[in-house]
């Protein structure tokens, strides 16, 4: 890119930075200190703005990047991202939104121990947790460093391995000092530029087809190297049985994952009852359903505008379609409107990361604050009263949690270094995957089985989790060929590259399994009062 594009983004970068930390140090000049200003920010948030912040957390670079860049790579097969996250809404909205803001505090665990043995389920469903979100985590660095890569002119490693560095640094400071209350504004200013700039480039692309969407996918198929097969389901997906099954496994964790995301279920502790947090579902979804629509337009516009290979000589992985399509849609490279636009989007690309990172090592340094140290402490606690020792002094859970978000970001920081190479979206889906396979067989069996155990509960976090991400490890994504995270080495012996297929279902085969053999009695007194809480709020924090 030149010298004008550089310095312009830059500019914009910067801006949108110095704004974020000024909320930032608003909302920390604000708190009271309370666990529950921190995860949930007082519970004070509208159901409109929570809706537009589920947004902001939802739409992530996978979507604005990764799922565009899909699509102008392999068209029709690409919008299984687009289809799969908005459908995934519906199983939010009817099966958990209501009920998890009813049962639960702050994180996922709250729900399932509300009736089972508190301890070893929090430990389990807070690993679940942590391992969901760092994974999550490594898609936005991944997004992050392709997008500066290409602003500057896409010079070697250097340059993205230091924008994953800069960016984890960015996370750990706004969760630090402004918890929930600060992720929260961050977010919201995210999905008014996230969805001003996406509607800009879709009307941009639909004028550049006289409004013809007939043609659009005309120009996309003749430009894409593929002809009427650009259209047509098959070409990512449509090789040997091997393909076909990725494609199964990869919708079902698309459509079911999103119901397990711990960032997401944080977020409906944010508002004070549990219809503020029904009305905030149907916000998102008119948010991220025009939204996931816009994306489609803006994959077929980048083949069409630009031709797919193209899309691919910037970025193998396709993550910086979308850039490159504001550049040619303003007038191309060395004119005022090109880099104008290029900027604006680069600018709002990166403020997607930097929002949803935020949110997503709040949520999981808060499963390592509140389910797995205040779990731990208070069995040393007992422990140490038991014997007559004297308790040693504890650190608060806040202070934890941000202690832990440097941590996890350090974590996310290394992965992210490793990935870069693989496309956003893809990435995302495997969080997906794992999510679905362990916390969301755990979720439904407590809110919805009066019999469900806590051996059940274990063996469903864990019998989902492991099989998760033992899978992906052998799996074609980590060796075997040029686009693993090691190229250089073949262990793979899984042939999908998303688990889900085999791991969803053994995530609730093990929760079935661990109930039926289990000599504990269910609690039918506990089991009463959850559900009625669950189904009219009664008692609700």
């Amino acid at each position: 890119m030149s010298g004008d594009h550089q310095a312009l983004a830059l500019v914009l970068f910067s801006a949108f930075v110095a704004v974020t930390l000024g909320i930032t140090t608003w909302a920390g000049r604000h708190r009271r200190g309370s666990a529950e200003e921190f995860y949930a920010g007082g519970r004070l948030f509208s159901p409109m703005e929570n809706g537009f912040a589920i947004a902001g957390d939802y739409m992530s670079a996978a979507s604005f990047l990764g799922i565009s860049g899909l699509i102008a790579l392999y068209g029709y097969d690409g919008m299984l991202y687009s289809v799969g996250f908005l459908v995934a809404w519906l199983v939010v909205l009817f099966l958990v939104a209501e009920l998890v803001r009813n049962c639960g505090r702050f994180t996922l665990a709250d729900v399932v121990a509300s009736r089972l043995a508190a301890r070893r389920v929090r430990i389990a469903s807070g690993v679940s947790s942590i391992t969901v979100s760092v994974l999550y985590l490594v898609a936005q660095m991944v997004g992050a460093g392709s997008l500066v890569a290409l602003l500057l002119g896409g010079t070697g490693e250097a340059a993205r391995s230091w924008t994953v560095v800069g960016v984890g640094a960015l996370m750990v400071v706004y969760v630090s000092l402004g918890g929930m209350r600060a992720t929260t504004w961050i977010q919201i200013v995210k999905a008014v530029l996230l969805m001003a700039g996406a509607t800009a480039l879709t009307a941009l692309v639909l004028s550049r087809f006289g409004g013809d969407l007939g043609r659009l996918l005309q120009a996309a198929a003749d430009r894409s190297g593929h002809g009427a097969s650009f259209l047509a389901p098959g070409l990512r997906y449509g090789g040997g049985w091997t393909d076909r099954l990725d494609f199964i496994s990869l919708g079902l964790a698309l459509v079911l994952g999103t119901a397990g995301l711990p960032h997401i279920l944080s977020r409906f502790y944010t508002v004070p009852t549990a219809r503020a947090a029904r009305r905030s579902v149907i916000w998102s979804i008119g948010l991220i359903g025009s939204f996931y629509l816009m994306t489609i337009v803006l994959g077929f516009g980048a083949a069409a505008v630009l031709g797919t290979e193209q899309v691919r000589a910037s970025n193998a992985a396709g993550n910086t379609a979308v850039p490159l399509l504001a550049l040619d849609l303003g007038g191309g490279a060395g004119s005022t409107g090109g880099t104008v636009l290029f900027a604006v989007v680069a600018a709002i690309a990166f403020a997607t990361i930097l929002a949803v990172v935020a949110g997503i090592t709040l949520a999981s340094s808060a499963s390592v604050a509140h389910d797995l140290y205040a779990s731990l402490g208070r069995r040393r606690a007992r422990a140490t009263a038991g014997d007559g020792r004297k308790p040693r002094r504890r650190w608060g859970e806040v202070a934890v949690a941000r202690a832990a978000a440097v941590g996890i970001g350090a974590v996310a920081i290394g992965l992210g270094l490793l990935a870069q190479n693989l496309n956003v979206a893809f990435l995302v889906g495997l969080a997906f995957a794992v999510a679905a396979s362990s916390n969301l067989p755990v979720l439904l069996y407590s809110l919805f089985w009066r019999d469900f155990t806590t051996r059940g509960a274990l063996w469903s976090v864990y019998g989902g989790l492991v099989p998760a991400v033992v899978l992906v490890v052998f799996s074609p994504v980590v060796s075997g060929s040029g686009k693993s995270l090691f190229p250089g080495v073949d262990f793979s012996v899984f042939p999908l590259e998303n688990p889900g297929l085999v791991s969803i279902p053994l995530g609730f085969l093990a929760g079935w399994l661990g109930t039926v053999t289990s000599s504990e009695v269910p609690d039918e007194a506990r089991h009463a009062e959850t559900e009625v809480r669950a189904l009219t709020g009664a008692g609700a924090a």
